[in-house]
């Protein structure tokens, strides 16, 4: 038997209380509270569930459709999932947008339903943009905001894929961007997508944090949860959440006038303005994400005029870096007191691999001393506090990549063994 029960619940963050608050506990706003009614049905009267044999189940590949791009179907597993929901996550200006309207396009031509929700732009500025990206004529815009319209327009059309810019503006209940509209807006969305096969994708604002503004269900609710970020003159798509692929994966993009481009070969293009023979510059292998890339990493060495000498480090974990050099000077009597150290990733990437010690290492070693290492090298391995050098995951994908690349010489296990090894074969 049902009863009503009567409950608060503070529309900006969805606390509840059985009673009416002046300030909400949780996100501190003043006179949030309204009141709602929960229906609170006993378990004897509800329809028990049904359950089935997991050799029952259709373990079937699951039927896919290319986005349009090499890149993002690499961080999708494969292209778009009928039924599945998506949530892009950037910076304002890092260009979620333009690639997801050239998705769109790119959907449209090879002849899906494509549905564009543009809730933030009007339908004019969209059209300047799609005009400058080249996208057809024919894609089809709606400008509503209002939850129930927009699920009747989806239901009335059933696109096969629909793009919802962004889900912070689409007004259900409470105020629109607060946690419980997005909320709301995103659980609703999600079973139309289920219920209709069509693929969904949100773009979700950003807090200054770097993660998507709203409650943590939101990305518990969609399939993937992607992040687009900047990486110097570069742009980098990468999975945290992923039902139908490996999390991890990184897809490499190029902003330009026409849009985003496919950075089909990272590696040749994080090394393209690589200097010559020049002492401190290593090309070290790693691993970004579930992607080999082969990165340049510089060091640069100065007399200090400080009591302290300083440690600058870009790109890399500053205290995985300080531990190398105090083996340096510890294990190969590098003296390094008196010298400002500088350390740099070149490209903007940010990587916490520790397959890039023995880079790190030579690199130092190769500025202090003066002496260039040799441009068809690369490095990889970890660097022990002992000094020996130490396997990393996914070697073997590392020296493909290397050998791919074009590098004559790898240095790291399993062929060395010690850190004094390597220099000596990197200086030769």
């Amino acid at each position: 038997m049902a009863r009503a029960k009567a409950r608060f619940r503070c529309v900006e963050c969805g606390y509840q209380a059985p009673k009416p608050l002046g300030r909400c506990p949780s996100c501190g706003a003043w006179g949030s509270f309204s009141e709602e009614a929960a229906a609170v049905t006993t378990g004897a009267s509800a329809t028990p569930a049904k359950t089935m044999r997991l050799s029952a189940v259709d373990a079937s590949e699951l039927p896919r459709f290319p986005s349009g791009s090499e890149e993002v179907d690499r961080v999708l597993g494969g292209g778009f999932v009928p039924g599945a929901a998506l949530l892009i996550g950037g910076e304002p200006g890092v260009g979620k947008s333009t690639l997801l309207l050239q998705l769109a396009d790119r959907a449209l031509r090879s002849g899906r339903g494509v549905i564009y929700v543009a809730g933030e732009e009007s339908p004019q500025q969209v059209k300047l943009r799609a005009r400058r990206l080249g996208v057809s004529g024919d894609l089809e815009l709606m400008r509503e905001t209002r939850l129930e319209p927009l699920l009747g327009g989806l239901a009335d059309r059933r696109p096969d894929l629909v793009v919802v810019d962004s889900i912070q503006t689409i007004e259900s209940e409470g105020v629109p961007g607060s946690l419980v509209a997005v909320r709301t807006a995103t659980q609703a969305l999600v079973r139309w997508a289920k219920a209709s096969g069509g693929t969904l994708v949100l773009v979700g604002h950003v807090t200054k944090e770097g993660t998507v503004a709203g409650p943590k269900v939101i990305e518990h609710v969609v399939d993937a949860t992607l992040y687009l970020e900047t990486a110097g003159l570069y742009r980098v798509l990468r999975s945290t959440k992923n039902r139908f692929g490996a999390v991890g994966e990184v897809g490499v993009f190029r902003m330009t006038n026409e849009g985003l481009e496919d950075v089909r070969n990272p590696s040749e293009a994080f090394l393209a303005e690589r200097p010559e023979g020049e002492p401190g510059s290593v090309v070290g292998l790693a691993l970004y994400g579930e992607r080999t890339i082969a990165l340049e990493v510089q060091a640069l060495v100065s007399r200090s005029p400080y009591a302290v000498p300083k440690r600058v480090v870009q790109g890399l974990d500053a205290r995985r870096v300080d531990v190398i050099l105090a083996v340096l000077e510890r294990r190969l009597g590098l003296k390094l007191g008196h010298l400002d150290v500088y350390v740099n990733l070149a490209g903007g990437l940010r990587v916490n691999d520790p397959g890039l010690d023995l880079a790190v290492a030579l690199a130092v070693y190769s500025a202090v001393m003066g002496r260039p290492i040799s441009e068809k090298l690369a490095a990889v391995g970890e660097v022990g506090l002992t000094g020996e050098l130490r396997s990393v995951i996914s070697l073997e994908g590392r020296l493909r990549e290397a050998r791919r690349a074009g590098f004559e010489r790898l240095l790291g296990p399993p062929t060395l063994t010690n850190l004094d090894q390597a220099v000596r074969e990197a200086t030769i």
